[in-house]
């Protein structure tokens, strides 16, 4: 396996008619060797075409790309040594799925008994030995993934890139698949490069994430931190499910003051928005950081706010009430058995202590 770095990498594309268009905007990274880094951000947020520079597939207009120790800039995608798993599966439909894995092996000019072995082991990590003898219109979509990444692991390449692997599966199916990608990643031991617009995915398959938006890196972490210390309000409101909520909110005196509501700052807070005094900033705190006046844990009874409910969706395992703060919707998640109804005027608990402020201007977080 091998690591892969980006050295301020900027891919631009021209068109005679609309004139020039950044796809992807001098980026910096480094993917360590038998890491699993995902890719994510919305669509055209560059994070395909940054997937496809790596492959070879699209030729980076500045910066320097390495594979390993390995300078790539001019190399041909089958001199990069990677392996490259598509979102339609991409097999041929006339082969069978020992032909299909084997294909690219073949062409290698490599030796039979090698061949087979590879596409046997390859099976059996896969769980496609019963399948070998069957054409892929036999084949689940699943089953037809599973090959996919089969082609792939045959090859025994330095780096696997998966351009949005599940996009086309089933809700069941890609929780399935993604337990199935993040054993496969541990037993391996693989470099893998994971493109998804699904922040679900990301969050749970990937050892670090890189979020992209309108061709720029806005955070590089672990998924842990992206959640706990988003770096702007973008990340904040990307990553988790349902998003942060943002609240505007002025700081005087050791108290933030929101719309109707006045708390006092907590003590890891305390001193640390001196310059901010009497400013507008923006307050960031997740849908799950909300509950109703009878939670019972550790949280400050004096960080309440009392707004009327104005939509409720029921999702079994729990309640997402929305109500308005100024001109801002906000989100609390909440037990299903949370009494609530619209048009209630509803008493909230907000648990500061996991509260993110954000500058008003620059959208980025006060550390």
């Amino acid at each position: 396996m091998a690591s892969v770095e980006f050295r301020n990498v900027r891919k631009e594309y021209i068109d005679d008619k609309k004139g020039s268009f950044t796809a992807v905007s001098g980026s910096d990274l480094l993917i360590k060797d038998q890491e699993f880094v995902v890719f994510v951000g919305p669509s055209g947020c560059g994070k395909t075409t940054s997937l496809r520079m790596i492959a070879g597939l699209e030729r980076q207009t500045s910066g320097d790309i390495y594979i390993g120790d390995r300078l790539v800039n001019q190399l041909h995608p089958k001199d990069r040594d990677i392996a490259m798993v598509f979102q339609d599966y991409a097999l041929y439909p006339h082969m069978t799925i020992y032909e299909n894995l084997s294909f690219g092996l073949q062409n290698l000019k490599r030796p039979k008994d090698e061949i087979d072995r590879k596409v046997r082991e390859a099976s059996s990590i896969l769980g496609l030995e019963e399948m070998l003898d069957r054409k892929p219109r036999e084949l689940s979509g699943g089953q037809r993934q599973r090959v996919a990444v089969g082609r792939a692991i045959v090859r025994d390449p330095k780096v696997f890139l998966f351009d949005e692997p599940l996009s086309n599966l089933d809700a069941k199916l890609r929780v399935q698949m993604r337990v199935e990608l993040a054993g496969l990643h541990k037993r391996l031991g693989a470099t893998i490069v994971y493109v998804t617009h699904d922040q679900v995915e990301a969050m749970t398959l990937g050892e670090r994430i890189v979020v992209m938006n309108k061709g720029v890196v806005q955070q590089i972490a672990s998924p842990e931190e992206l959640y706990n210390k988003p770096q702007n309000m973008f990340v904040a409101g990307f990553i988790g499910s349902p998003a942060m909520n943002f609240m505007d909110a002025r700081i005087r005196s050791g108290m933030v003051y929101v719309e109707g509501a006045q708390f006092a700052l907590p003590e890891q807070w305390a001193g640390k928005l001196a310059a901010y005094e009497d400013k507008e900033i923006v307050m960031g705190l997740r849908p799950e950081h909300i509950y109703g006046e009878d939670f019972t844990m550790n949280v400050s009874p004096t960080h309440q706010m009392t707004a009327v409910i104005q939509v409720i969706e029921n999702l079994g395992s729990e309640n997402l009430l929305y109500y308005k703060v100024g001109s801002r919707m906000v989100t609390a998640k909440v037990h299903p058995e949370t009494l609530a109804f619209v048009g209630q005027l509803k008493t909230f608990v907000l648990d500061l202590k996991k509260v993110n402020f954000f500058d008003r201007e620059t959208e980025q977080r006060i550390v």
